[in-house]
Order: C-alpha cells, then structure tokens, then sequence
C-alpha cells in the first residue's frame, strides 16, 4: 500500500469546523476528485457522516470504534491498525481524507502528503497535525 493524506489547509493547517471543510474551492475540489477518482479512500466516522454521499469511483473504509455499520457500501475498520493490517500488501494507492485525529494517527505511516495551502487563516476547530516540512518535496501544481 503506498498511503497518501490528502487535504487543503489554512496558514495555521486549519481544516474544518463544525463539523465541516473550511475550505471549498472548485479548483480544488476538482483536483482531489481527480486524485482519489478510482482509488481507495479511507476517512473517520464523522468525514464520512459529512459527506454530500457516497463518492463516485471509490472504495470507502471509514476507521470508528463506535459505529459498526454504514452501509453495505462502506467497509469499517475499528481502529488505524486494523487498517493499516487489512491493507498492509495491497498493492494501491490508498487515499487518506480526513478528518484531523486519522490525520494525525496516519501521518507516521504516510508515504505523500498532497496539501493544498490556503495563504489565509481561519477560525477552526480541527487541524491537520503538525509535521516535518524538510521530510517532503513540495511540488507546486498549477
């Protein structure tokens, strides 16, 4: 598996409030359609409960100890490491979306953060964890 966190964040690594992204972008959303389109996404219970639907063209896995059913359409898992388990010798690109506490549970198994930065900041209740700038190459996509 090769785990990828994918996310827009603020100058501050805000992500969301209210149980919602800050952030919404067409650009963007359009660009985090094309990278997960076809791929595995992975993401907590309440990322999952706000969502508009299930996201064409992908295999959800939601990770929550307290929810044992979504859906036929959503594989669960109860912990990080029962992931990380499951999906240890699939050979994919796997998608992590969110929310701030799988962030920070995966950010030690991530082999590529792709992170829209937003030159802003807001009020948030959820940020992306803090991480090792010099452990990445920053590509910018334009």
């Amino acid at each position: 598996m090769k785990l990828t966190l994918i996310a827009a964040i603020g100058k501050n690594r805000e992500l969301g409030k209210n149980n919602d992204m800050i952030w919404h972008l067409p650009q963007d959303l359009k660009f985090f359609r094309k990278q997960t389109s076809g791929h595995t996404i992975v993401m907590g219970r309440k990322t999952f409960e706000s969502l508009p639907g299930m996201l064409p063209k992908r295999h959800h896995v939601v990770i929550s100890r307290s929810c044992s059913d979504l859906g036929e359409c959503v594989e669960m898992c109860s912990s990080v490491e029962e992931f990380l388990k499951r999906y240890k010798d699939v050979d994919e690109e796997i998608y992590c979306i969110g929310g701030g506490m799988i962030y920070s549970e995966m950010l030690a198994y991530a082999d590529k953060l792709v992170l829209t930065e937003i030159d802003e900041q807001a009020d948030a209740e959820v940020y992306f964890p803090e991480f090792d700038k010099s452990l990445y190459t920053k590509t910018i996509l334009s």
